[in-house]
């Protein structure tokens, strides 16, 4: 079994407990593709397999699990909600590479004025400090990037399996189970203007996300350019295509 499949199985799982789920539509050819790496002794089978589901509060569940052997595991996890709820985007990046791994888990906020942060990122914050002194600062990241993440952003880079496999996956299930609550509890917004925020705040994030995704050039070294474009743009981070369908 891979490092993230049983991240994979508890959020499925809590998800289904929590939300009725209907399938998100995967475009033909993402939902699994394979490629072959390295040469000899060091050949490796790269497996990408995507998931999507949606629910009436939240417009596209949907993860990216990739699986290299020992030293590449990776999920993509994000949920994004529908354009009629401020919610945040839940989001966690689960990265192993030969040096190490990366976590970053958030609840990724539209806005950042006090209001929202009150309402979305002080609940979070306990979470986040709890883990705080067996998951240590990862260190700088873009300055670019601030903007897209909450004070409670738990950015690690732990370098025992051990850890992920403990720490890491309690604060995943604790930020999801949050994540839940805050869905539970959302009412859906109905002023134009206030609609007209939460879409341009969706978009920038979208637009930043797939610019600036780091798994781009790992995908085109397995699977080539054109089949990453699509999978960033189709599926991955697919809110403009979705705008342009439903017009």
């Amino acid at each position: 079994m891979s490092l993230y499949q049983p991240f994979l199985e508890t959020a499925l799982a809590l998800l289904k407990e929590c939300l009725p789920l209907e399938p998100y539509p995967i475009p033909e050819g993402f939902d699994r593709k394979e490629a072959t790496i390295g040469k000899g002794k060091r050949e490796e089978t790269v497996l990408t397999t995507s998931y999507g589901f949606q629910s009436p509060k939240l417009r596209q569940i949907r993860a990216a699990h990739v699986q290299g052997g020992n030293s590449l595991q990776v999920l993509n996890f994000v949920i994004f909600p529908q354009l009629n709820y401020e919610l945040p985007f839940f989001g966690a990046d689960l990265v192993t590479l030969p040096g190490g791994h990366l976590i970053a888990l958030d609840m990724q906020p539209l806005f950042h004025n006090a209001a929202y942060q009150e309402k979305y990122s002080n609940p979070i914050l306990p979470i986040f400090e709890s883990y705080r002194q067996f998951l240590p600062w990862g260190g700088d990241f873009p300055e670019e990037a601030k903007p897209f993440f909450s004070p409670a952003f738990l950015w690690t880079r732990p370098q025992e399996t051990a850890v992920v496999q403990t720490y890491v996956y309690k604060a995943f299930k604790d930020y999801l189970q949050a994540y839940l609550d805050f869905v539970a509890a959302a009412e859906p917004v109905t002023k134009p203007q206030a609609l007209d925020a939460i879409q341009a705040a969706q978009l920038r994030y979208i637009r930043y996300r797939a610019e600036k995704d780091p798994a781009r050039g790992m995908f085109t070294r397995f699977y080539g350019e054109e089949w990453t474009e699509e999978y960033i743009h189709g599926f991955l981070f697919d809110l403009e295509r979705y705008l342009q369908y439903r017009q």
